[in-house]
């Protein structure tokens, strides 16, 4: 039984399951929006909210000026980072780029439209993007 087990196996081991989700987020702030399966999706859906809230608190807590926010800022750009096998210019995108155009916003920077099936293996297609405003 599967209790309190977190997460999606997505028929992988462990370390290509964590690469797959990895370069699926890389993908998803470069590009914007990605063409994936629902299963996918849904697994790195909660992964980009969480990081896009960490970058959000590091430009507010750079925005006090004082050294313990620009400590809090290089913290939170740290963890991004290692959840993002760091990547320094995607890293700069999402503090600079990505995360200033959700500040007021207080959640759901993802949405997930329903394209179809597959055609070789029938399964469910997404298209997650990141919300415009």
């Amino acid at each position: 039984m599967r209790h309190l087990k977190a997460g999606k196996k997505l028929s992988r081991r462990k370390d290509a399951r964590k690469q797959l989700r990895r370069n699926l987020m890389k993908a998803l702030f470069e590009h914007g929006r990605i063409r994936t399966t629902r299963a996918k999706a849904q697994a790195i859906r909660g992964v980009v909210e969480r990081i896009i809230t960490l970058a959000k608190r590091g430009n507010r807590a750079a925005e006090r000026g004082d050294e313990a926010g620009r400590a809090e800022m290089v913290h939170c750009q740290r963890l991004v980072a290692a959840r993002l096998a760091a990547d320094r210019e995607l890293v700069y995108k999402i503090f600079h780029e990505i995360a200033p155009r959700y500040m007021e916003r207080p959640g759901g920077y993802t949405r997930m439209y329903k394209v179809g099936w597959r055609r070789g293996d029938a399964a469910e297609m997404v298209i997650l993007e990141l919300v415009e405003e």
